[in-house]
């Protein structure tokens, strides 16, 4: 069954900014209540005290203390940016693998070639500097291509090894994206990077963003 509890708890967590502000005990349960109460009400499709909300928001604070306090990182890094990158989605095929082992081969990381393929259990999206796109396109001949992006840029990150470990390191990141109204076009990781695919007109605030993380 639906509670109040849990319409709390899935409103708050839909609000990035309003779930860092309960994080960092910065508002008041009461006016906050006040602000949901006629929204839990209709999705209830009944009345709600004020007074239970309150409460619900209280343990719902406190939950996101305890997880707030698991994580323990030093976000020290260094964030770098790389222009001129470009995006395209591709549908997946029997002839695909083929096709993007050739296109891997093609590239010049020495020269400083940005190749990253991401699989999914449907698609597979690939991230490669402007120069290159005519020749994957080229590549992928004869696919179904499903979206291309262009302008875009990485804004890369290095951490420590502890960073794939450590829960809320991410979300940390992209809810620091998300609060400046950044849309993240594609995330790629490894064992010690991360790396966020923005549009190019939102570089220099995701960059200063982060920046202020790191520093």
């Amino acid at each position: 069954m639906v509670t109040v509890s849990h319409m709390v708890e899935k409103l708050v967590s839909e609000r990035p900014l309003l779930l860092q502000a309960i994080e960092e005990d910065i508002v008041s349960f009461g006016n906050l209540a006040e602000k949901l109460e006629t929204e839990i009400a209709e999705k209830l499709g009944k009345e709600v005290r004020r007074s239970a909300v309150v409460m619900a928001l209280r343990r719902f604070s406190e939950k996101a203390a305890k997880r707030a306090g698991f994580m323990k990182f030093n976000f020290d890094s260094e964030v770098t940016m790389k222009t001129n990158l470009c995006l395209v989605v591709v549908k997946k095929s029997s002839k695909l693998s083929a096709k993007l082992y050739e296109l891997q081969k093609s590239q010049d990381i020495i020269r400083g070639d940005t190749l990253n393929i991401i699989h999914g259990s449907y698609e597979v999206t690939i991230v490669t500097n402007m120069r290159s796109l005519s020749e994957v396109r080229n590549c992928l001949s004869g696919e179904d291509i499903i979206r291309t992006e262009k302008e875009l840029v990485a804004l890369s990150l290095r951490f420590s090894e502890k960073f794939l470990s450590t829960p809320g390191v991410i979300a940390t990141i992209v809810q620091r994206i998300t609060w400046e109204g950044i849309n993240i076009h594609e995330m790629v990781s490894s064992y010690t990077e991360l790396a966020l695919i923005v549009s190019k007109k939102d570089a220099v605030k995701g960059y200063e963003a982060l920046q202020r993380l790191v520093s």
